[in-house]
């Protein structure tokens, strides 16, 4: 008899598997990346459906086999119904999720990713939050967790060319986002000119440490 095993996760992406499963890829706080198939959740009634949806947020019980688990059971207590509705807020999120998923790893501790991730779903779902900060706050913490990202920085010693024409309300918004954490990142606004300068240096750090580019991305970009 096979033993399930429960992780708590978020689920990065799906896609369509065989005539009616679905591949999931789960972030999860236990395991890391986890791929699993999902067997009969294209069906139309499956159980498993809603809870193989991108965002969904929830423990999961899946059995292993030699190559991948297969779910078996998804309680599932965040779907991020709002963002169902919200087409560009869904865009944000999808590319959310995809530099999570180029980031994270099988059987790596990823907790800080999955909490960041998930932070910024719900930061999308708050109207007061304007997307473009929610972005480059994500963006650049992403980064910060994976060791990317500068915790302090300096207009007399720029790590990048563009950092010596910081105001000083920039530095301390990027101080911020380095240091803090996760839960306490989206508490604050900016203005319009901080705003720009904390866009320009989203840009100018994930060209320089990503090596790729994110087709949700792309498409954002075409959007916004």
């Amino acid at each position: 008899m096979q033993e399930y095993i429960s992780v708590t996760g978020i689920i990065l992406r799906q896609s369509p598997a065989g005539e009616y499963d679905r591949h999931i890829i789960l972030l999860t706080r236990e395991r890391g990346k986890v791929s699993a198939f999902a067997r009969g959740a294209r069906r139309p009634g499956s159980r498993l459906a809603a809870g193989t949806n991108p965002f969904a947020f929830g423990v999961f019980r899946l059995y292993e086999g030699r190559s991948s688990y297969t779910l078996a059971e998804a309680d599932i207590q965040n779907y991020f119904e709002e963002l169902r509705t919200d087409y560009i807020g869904a865009c944000y999120g999808m590319y959310f999720a995809e530099v999570t998923d180029y980031y994270t790893r099988e059987n790596n501790d990823e907790r800080e990713m999955m909490k960041l991730f998930y932070q910024s779903l719900r930061a999308l779902c708050v109207s007061s939050l304007a997307n473009p900060l929610v972005r480059c706050v994500f963006e650049c913490k992403a980064m910060a967790v994976n060791g990317e990202f500068p915790m302090t920085f300096s207009r007399e010693m720029p790590f990048l060319p563009g950092d010596e024409d910081l105001e000083d309300s920039s530095i301390y918004a990027l101080h911020y986002i380095a240091a803090s954490p996760v839960e306490k990142l989206y508490t604050f606004t900016v203005t319009e000119t901080v705003l720009e300068q904390l866009q320009a240096v989203a840009v100018r750090y994930r060209k320089h440490f990503i090596d790729r580019d994110f087709k949700s991305l792309e498409v954002l970009q075409t959007l916004c």
